[in-house]
């Protein structure tokens, strides 16, 4: 089973983003499930979701512990809320920056971590350019 967490802040599209993978995955033909875990509803709490992945029916229905890729929309949740915790030193790291590790502060941490399976994407600037939640295209403008 692949399991994925993605923290970020309400508003941001953490349960979206966790909803897409596993239609993504269930349509490849995997068995997949999505669930949010709410702190304070409200715009900007720190948000977290899950998704698992697997070729087998999947039965369990806690909160992921241990998972083997983390989703991290807004890096400012790196030193307010403990992220990384749980996961396994052959994860994945995304994390939702133009930053480099290193320039995060953490650089030591991931020292055991496989190079290729830690990256950093700038992704807010274009979503904000986009002029529609479901858009495809460049903004015209």
């Amino acid at each position: 089973m692949f399991q994925v967490r993605i923290h970020g802040r309400g508003g941001q599209g953490v349960v979206s983003g966790a909803e897409m993978l596993s239609i993504a995955a269930f349509l490849g033909g995997k068995h997949a499930q999505a669930f949010p875990s709410f702190g304070s509803e409200r715009t900007g709490a720190p948000v977290v979701a899950f998704c698992r992945i697997d070729d087998q029916p999947i039965r369990l229905r806690e909160p992921i512990m241990a998972p083997d890729a983390l989703i991290i929309q807004d890096p400012t949740l790196l030193h307010q809320v403990d992220v990384f915790s749980g996961l396994k030193r052959d994860g994945y790291i995304l994390i939702n920056t133009a930053k480099t590790f290193t320039q995060l502060g953490l650089g030591d941490f991931v020292q055991g971590f496989r190079a290729e399976r830690l990256l950093t994407v700038p992704a807010t600037e274009p979503a904000a350019r986009c002029p529609t939640p479901h858009c495809s295209a460049p903004s015209p403008h």
